[in-house]
């Protein structure tokens, strides 16, 4: 590129109004990063509280006028369409330009390419490269010999020991390879650093530290990283611009943004000159944390250094002048973009119009279309579908379709745009429409993409719309549109939700047949997916098949998996998941695919330059999330101000003050964070849909109704319901389980059941999740109703829909409470027909008859079930051993600790506190804390329980001190105290006659964000009482009735 090209960079910042220097920007510390971005704020909230204001008399009617000149414009007579290909803008005519213009992508300095430590994902295969590159000394066979060594782990003679004994070198090279090869098991790493640093004659270098640095930082080890940075100061060892880019990355992607600052400055106080990549990774972090206008200033010094700028850090500029809303900087990128890096004016234009579109300033994007169409550029094709897709996200969908209304005219319709209608009609929840609009694309004869029928599928499935789920693959099948990943693996959740396994896997298959890779991501959606129908060998199968396809299996699948064989008390799978585990960690196979940071990143990477109508998304229920279109720092600021007051009057002055575009996404984000401050939120959801251009929608809606009824507003849950069908709003079986759920959960079941018929009564169909809530709050002690229990687990089973064992377990021990043994024993020698295995339905049935206290039951179908239920045996005889403890029969239950012990079946965490709870209820303080002393030295962790029961017992022998220390522990190191434990100490020292102590739990329950009940008030009311404090006890009621007019609408 010319020097002439060059300075023409300068002419942004003679532009620029905010011109720094470049000594002034140098000698920034963080505060002058943040003095100005908060004046900068200021500047910006007071111009636009200023357009607020004139905004509030007309903003509907000027919105009005002004998208009825676009229309106008986009449906002249006089309107020509540049068909480009700039939905894929960086292919086509930009690829050209690089080719033409190759500088411009590259940076001053070789630091990425030479940097073995810049992403994750190169670790490994760059160090293998150099490896063999390297000429005179080959280290390649004691880096090897060494790895095997140290990553080994629990060899019989200690890793330091072997290493002592190898008898090779270990020079700064051998080193630093051998920290490479162990970044994934970084606490071995770390060992060998440590290690190696002792050795006579051995001096860490800053390539080593560099490396190391890098794995502590990838396992969140930000302490490590500190302490390691101290060292490498201590011992003189300088850093260079990878330890800067190290340090800057790691600590921009753990979000501590004052501390990315302070390392970018640091470095240039040390005279090390930031380079390209250091800009980079600066400017990614700080617009991921929604700094914008310091994203800007960044911008400005990178155009000062003559720095060349790509294509894809312009896009990230454009989209946080977008969500600034700086128009006239917007318009002076565009033209640098041009000027510099030759781009098309027409993907420029696109470009901007799509960064406003993301960024929801619709009313910006029409006035740059407006612009544009003044200065006679001609208005490319692509700009239509762009518009539309604001539109959708924006939620204004009526608009959408005027402009789809013009495209019909102008033959520019294709299956993208009915598309982008049908996902935003998914996104409002609306299917009925989504589905019509469906059939009006093929009635119009425009074929439907793969997205469009992967996100009706997904929707249809989430809605127990099995069969026409399946019958939209087919027809996608037949009418030759290829299916992609995400379209066969949510067909392959579909037919797991049924039970249908041969199916899935066949469908799985088939993407062999059509050359089709299956990613990290189908594999994973897979296996959670059996692990919600209890499917522990068909699990092994697909860990096995990922194995054989090499694709690199994470430790987030094995904790997946671990996770749920641990509800189910599958002790002897754990361990083969734990050997698996080990052995694909220790010897990944050759040309092994790794699922990097980078390949997440591409994954929720959302575009509207996308080939798809809307990212299709998958998670662990096979529904799609959505992608975010607000700013987590706008989110933040609204859930500050809603808990900062009890006034309302306060809070939307507040309010009113601020610049944000609410967003659905945002609005039900905002009221499920602040769902403890039920009075300001539902004031807000009040507030926030009268609102210009902001309409609600069903996700609001059922939002909340919930944080209605979780406050027991029933009155106004009730309220917001009618409301919804007022306004013809979409009322959907998450709407009827909500209000199931929040009566049931109070006990008021016979409500629940009356809304469960209404429900079906208008034709909606109940879900697996209605039928569960139902069930089990049917089951509570609270509003128990057995015999309809029974009844509609009945017709759960009839419709097709599989319990889970929580449902299971509630249901089967609630018979079992009532004495109905029968219907319980019926329900569990049926499970095996809905994919739990014989020995968990036995496990369970013998789990709930000790917890309803029937232990000659329970003992006797032991001894009936026999060999058949060893492989649970460890959690049966748990459960055993606790309810003859519970009787007082010691003997008996040491009895079957010895003989499981006898089996190889080690105690589990159950049996060890439920020997504690005996000792202290004895008051055998001694024998209780060398049980909880001999449970930590054989491995077995203490859980919530074990604590509390700790507690307890000291309470039950008077030592209060001892009962806090324990308490603060658990504060301090965890398990945190959860709503049990709080009311179990607050019970118990109202006994002591230390009602004050307990009231003081009480306000630390509510800070905490645990509410309080009735009875933890009442307890410490009439405690305080008893203990002669009436002032105290009056500030408990009033207490109560702030907690409550802070959770309710109407106060």
């Amino acid at each position: 590129m010319s020097m002439r090209n060059l300075m023409k960079l300068h002419s942004l910042c003679l532009r620029s109004s905010n011109k720094l220097s470049h000594s002034q920007l140098s000698e920034f510390q963080f505060c002058s990063y943040s003095s100005f971005s908060r004046s900068s704020k200021r500047l910006k909230k007071s111009q636009d509280t200023h357009l607020k204001n004139q905004a509030e008399t007309s903003t509907s009617s000027t919105f009005g006028l002004l998208f009825n000149e676009i229309t106008e414009i986009l449906g002249g007579d006089n309107f020509t369409t540049g068909k480009t290909q700039s939905g894929n803008l960086i292919s086509g005519e930009v690829k050209g330009v690089k080719e033409e213009f190759p500088d411009c992508t590259q940076g001053v300095c070789r630091n990425a390419e030479e940097s073995v430590l810049q992403e994750k994902d190169n670790v490994l295969s760059l160090e293998d490269t150099q490896m063999g590159i390297l000429g005179g000394n080959d280290v390649s066979f004691d880096v090897h010999k060494i790895t095997e060594i140290v990553r080994a782990e629990n060899g019989v003679v200690s890793m330091e020991e072997r290493l002592e004994n190898l008898g090779v070198g270990f020079d700064s090279e051998v080193v630093e390879k051998v920290l490479k090869r162990c970044f994934k098991v970084p606490g071995l790493a770390l060992r060998f650093f440590n290690w190696v640093k002792l050795r006579d004659g051995f001096r860490h270098t800053t390539r080593i530290y560099n490396t190391m640095l890098f794995i502590a930082g990838e396992a969140g080890e930000l302490q490590l990283v500190e302490k390691l940075v101290e060292e490498m100061e201590k011992n003189f060892c300088e850093k260079d611009i990878k330890t800067w880019t190290i340090l800057i990355s790691l600590y921009g992607n753990a979000k501590l943004i004052s501390k990315a600052l302070l390392v970018f400055n640091n470095m240039k106080k040390c005279g090390c000159e930031p380079d390209v990549q250091v800009y980079k990774k600066m400017m990614r972090a700080l617009c991921a944390t929604g700094k914008d206008d310091i994203v800007i200033e960044f911008y400005k010094e990178m155009v000062k250094k003559e720095m060349m700028i790509d294509m894809n850090l312009y896009k990230m500029i454009m989209n946080c002048l977008a969500r600034l809303g700086d128009m006239g900087a917007i318009h002076s990128v565009a033209e640098d973009m041009m000027r510099v890096c030759q781009t098309p004016e027409h993907i420029v234009y696109g470009y901007v119009l799509k960064s406003l579109c993301i960024s929801g300033r619709i009313r910006e994007a029409l006035e740059w279309i407006r612009d544009l169409k003044n200065k006679d550029v001609t208005l490319d094709a692509e700009y239509f579908e762009t518009l539309v897709k604001g539109l959708c996200r924006a939620d204004r969908i009526a608009d959408a379709l005027e402009i789809i209304d013009i495209m019909k005219k102008k033959h520019l319709i294709d299956g993208k745009v009915y598309g982008i209608i049908i996902s935003g009609y998914l996104r409002r929840n609306d299917v009925s429409k989504a589905l019509e609009m469906f059939q009006s694309m093929k009635e119009s004869e425009h074929l439907p993409m793969t997205s469009t029928y992967t996100e009706l599928m997904q929707r249809l499935f989430r809605l127990g719309e099995y069969e026409k789920g399946c019958m939209l693959y087919d027809e996608m099948l037949e009418k030759g549109v290829e299916p992609d990943t995400v379209a066969i693996t949510a067909m392959v959740a579909g037919h797991i939700s049924q039970n249908h396994i041969s199916e899935a896997w066949k469908v799985f298959k088939s993407m062999e047949d059509m050359g089709i890779r299956p990613t990290w991501k189908s594999y994973s959606v897979f296996i959670k997916e059996l692990c919600k129908i209890s499917k522990t060998d068909e699990i092994f199968n697909v860990l096995n098949e990922m194995r054989a396809s090499k694709i690199h299996v994470q430790d987030e699948i094995f904790d997946w998996v671990i996770s749920y064989m641990e509800k189910m008390g599958d002790v002897s799978s754990i361990e083969k998941i734990k050997q698996m585990q080990r052995i694909y960690e220790l010897y990944p196979q050759e040309g092994e695919s790794p699922h990097t940071d980078e390949s997440k990143e591409q994954e929720h990477n959302m575009e509207l330059n996308s080939n798809q109508s809307e990212a299709v998304r998958m998670d662990c229920h096979l529904v799609e999330p959505l992608p975010r279109n607000y700013d987590e720092q706008d989110l933040q600021e609204i859930c500050r101000i809603l808990s900062s007051s009890t006034d309302w009057c306060l809070i939307q002055e507040a309010l009113e003050k601020c610049n944000i575009q609410f967003t659905p996404d945002l609005v039900v984000e905002i009221l499920h964070n602040c769902n403890s401050h039920g009075y300001a939120a539902l004031h807000f959801f009040s507030w926030v849909g009268k609102q210009a251009g902001f309409s609600h929608t069903t996700e609001t809606y059922n939002m909340a109704i919930k944080i209605a009824g979780r406050g027991k507003d029933f009155k106004h849950m009730r309220n917001l319901f009618y409301e919804m069908r007022r306004r013809d709003y979409s009322i959907t079986s998450d709407t009827w389980t909500i209000m199931i759920m929040q009566y049931g959960h109070t006990g008021l079941t016979e409500i629940a059941l009356n809304i469960f018929g209404e429900m079906k009564a208008n034709g909606c169909k109940p879900t697996g999740s209605t039928y569960k809530y139902l069930i089990i709050n049917l089951c509570r002690r609270k509003g128990r109703k057995v015999e309809e229990a029974v009844k509609i687990f009945d017709e759960m089973i009839r419709a097709g829909h599989v319990p889970d064992k929580e449902l299971v377990e509630a249901y089967v021990g609630c018979l079992c409470k009532v004495g109905r043994l029968l219907d319980a024993k019926k329900c569990t020698d049926s499970l095996h027909r809905v994919g739990f295995t014989i020995p968990l339905s036995h496990s369970m049935y013998i789990r709930a008859l000790c917890r309803a206290g029937k232990l000659e039951e329970a003992q006797a179908l032991v001894d009936e079930v026999g060999a058949e239920g060893s492989t649970l045996d460890q959690y049966t005889y748990g459960s055993l051993v606790h309810v003859l403890l519970q009787k007082g029969r010691m003997e008996e239950a040491m009895t079957k600790v010895d003989s499981m012990r006898k089996a190889g079946i080690n105690p589990t965490v159950h049996v060890y506190t439920s020997l504690m709870a005996h000792y202290l209820k004895e008051k055998q303080i001694e024998r209780a804390l060398e049980v909880f002393q001999k449970m930590q030295q054989e491995g077995c962790q203490p859980t919530i329980v074990t604590y509390s029961e700790l507690i307890r017992g000291y309470m039950n022998m008077g030592k209060v001190s001892d009962a806090w220390n324990i308490f603060h522990r658990m504060k301090l190191k965890g398990p945190l105290p959860d709503f049990k434990t709080y009311s179990m100490f607050i019970t118990s020292l109202c006994k002591a006659n230390s009602s004050e102590e307990a009231l003081q739990l009480i306000s630390e329950m509510a800070s905490n964000g645990i509410t309080p009940s009735t009875v933890n008030f009442r307890e410490v009311f009439y405690g305080l009482n008893r203990e002669g404090k009436q002032d105290l006890a009056r500030s408990v009621l009033q207490q109560k009735l702030a907690l409550r007019s802070k959770r309710k609408f109407l106060t």
